[in-house]
């Protein structure tokens, strides 16, 4: 990622904050949506602490993405325990776009195609950390 789609990523991801138990709603409701096989991971799950985990991990990668060496175990870790859970590689492209979705409805306007494209960036990014680190073994 460039300079510039960091600083994108973080700026935008303040607004995100601002309106985060909507924009979990919102992004859970939407990956169930595209990706019915995802609904059965989240069964026994309460989904306002869910919502509140997955922004948490948002914020952890976001604020990290300028020191990615301390980002990428973090997010290592977290792909196998996703594994653990029966996440399956093509269920990363499906919360990839329930991500881009979600940012769109919650920046309006503010998700220009250069924002998009930094976001894009960033999830490729982390999505590919994960699934090395999930399916290397």
């Amino acid at each position: 990622m460039t300079p510039d789609q960091i600083r994108l990523v973080q700026q935008s991801f303040i607004q995100v904050e601002a309106i985060q138990e909507v924009a979990a709603k919102l992004f859970y409701t939407r990956l169930w949506e595209i990706d019915l096989s995802t609904a059965p991971l989240f069964a026994r799950s309460d989904m306002a602490l869910q919502g509140h985990k997955l922004m948490a991990a948002l914020a952890l990668v976001v604020n990290g993405l300028s020191r990615p060496e301390s980002v990428i175990p973090v997010a290592q870790d977290m792909a196998r325990r996703h594994l653990g859970y029966g996440v399956t590689r093509e269920q990363y492209a499906s919360v990839g776009a329930a991500l881009l979705w979600t940012l769109g409805q919650g920046l309006g306007e503010a998700f220009t195609p250069e924002v998009e494209a930094a976001w894009r960036a960033a999830y490729e990014l982390l999505s590919a950390v994960m699934i090395e680190a999930a399916y290397s073994a």
